[in-house]
């Protein structure tokens, strides 16, 4: 057992960061052949390839006494989350925000107080805005002796220049469906659903443990592919565009509301409200709204983003439909991503030609460009729609 056992698909780059590992314990014991070991890294691969995961092993392997062992009580407060020497910043908004990019860096300046590294982990690197970048590039253009920050992105031109060519590179990609497989059978899930469901979620690791054990994910896809049948008018296609945000805004809000909720009440009781006894008024102290406030922007940009997530799951198994459509027409032999649906597969591909599937597909992948672009969810998903029925 090692910390890196969780990366699924990647033994080139385990190899990789197990001897990174192993040169950073030579480097604290003072010895020279280091080269292997750098101060900022930066790790790519698309969603559901590992970023975090990797980066979690790695801040793990550098604590280490033996680069990750995944028994020690350094490796097990690392992967944990309570080792005083590893942070991890893992924002759940739309975007990380000045403030959170000044605690990074006032972070990274630290001498380590127990471990051997002072580590921080920053997944979604690629949601920092210019100036947040910019105030991050500090701690990586003049990093302290003991400080390691690991940035995760889907790419490197997710980054600026100044920061990712500063960076060593760590490129994860999508695991092979039958070694999704093996983990998901590993984990408990019978054989036919953990093949199914790895196939369908495209090797998203993440995805995959979801269809498979989840049902209401599994109903969540089939709405979406059934998108792909509703389009027979302007109406219909308008219909099924409105019930896929709707259904995307349902996802979130089942996904997000309980813990808003509790975030709400444990504010509320820490500011007072409620308290009586002599000298408490049972309302929320002053200067107590603003906090309050700050609490529902988060909130806020956490459900906005949980929709675009939920969406963009749904634009993805939509894109793979009209894939699988496109391989039956051109006759590669190609096998599917949604195997449970082939005779509608099969139907689309009879009736419509290539090109107007890869003009599906096209308008697909353009409809996910434009909720990146801060596009209405709505406006962008029915634009979508009529182009599908289109063709």
């Amino acid at each position: 057992m090692t910390v890196f056992d969780a990366l699924v698909g990647q033994d080139r780059v385990v190899a990789h960061l197990r001897a990174a590992a192993q040169a950073a314990g030579r480097a604290v014991a003072g010895a020279d052949d280091t080269a292997e070991m750098t101060h900022a890294w930066l790790f790519t691969g698309p969603p559901g390839s590992g970023r975090s995961v990797a980066a979690r092993a790695f801040a793990a392997a550098l604590q280490c006494p033996d680069a990750g062992c995944g028994h020690c009580t350094d490796c097990h407060q690392a992967l944990g989350g309570t080792h005083p020497d590893v942070a991890v910043v893992d924002t759940e908004g739309l975007h990380i925000k000045i403030k959170l990019a000044r605690e990074i860096v006032a972070r990274s300046s630290r001498a380590p107080t127990r471990g051997r590294w002072q580590v921080t982990v920053v997944e979604d690197a690629d949601r920092m805005e210019e100036r947040t970048s910019n105030t991050v590039l500090k701690a990586v253009e003049e990093p302290p002796p003991h400080s390691v920050l690991l940035l995760c992105a889907p790419t490197a031109e997710d980054l600026l220049p100044t920061i990712r060519s500063r960076c060593r590179r760590v490129v994860l990609g999508t695991p092979a469906v039958d070694a999704v497989t093996a983990l998901l059978v590993s984990e408990g899930v019978d054989q036919p659903m953990a093949a199914f469901a790895a196939r369908a979620s495209q090797g998203h690791i993440g995805r995959a443990r979801r269809l498979a054990t989840d049902e209401q994910a599994r109903h969540e896809r089939a709405e979406a592919l059934r998108l792909a049948l509703s389009l027979q008018t302007v109406g219909s296609a308008l219909a099924a565009a409105a019930n896929l945000v709707s259904a995307a805004k349902d996802e979130s809000a089942r996904l997000t509301s309980a813990r808003n909720e509790e975030e709400r009440a444990e504010l509320a009781t820490a500011l007072g409200a409620g308290a009586t006894g002599k000298g408490l008024t049972g309302r929320t102290p002053r200067g107590g709204a603003g906090m309050l406030k700050e609490l529902e922007d988060a909130q806020k940009s956490r459900g906005t983003r949980a929709q675009r997530d939920a969406l963009d799951r749904a634009l993805t198994d939509l894109a793979a439909f009209y894939r699988d459509v496109l391989t039956v027409q051109l006759g590669t032999g190609a096998q599917p991503v949604h195997p449970d649906v082939v005779d509608r597969t099969a139907a689309v591909a009879r009736s419509t030609t290539p090109e107007s599937t890869l003009r599906r597909i096209d308008a697909v992948l353009a409809c996910r460009e434009a909720l990146d672009a801060n596009v209405a969810p709505l406006l962008a998903v029915e634009a979508m729609a009529l182009a599908l029925r289109a063709g």
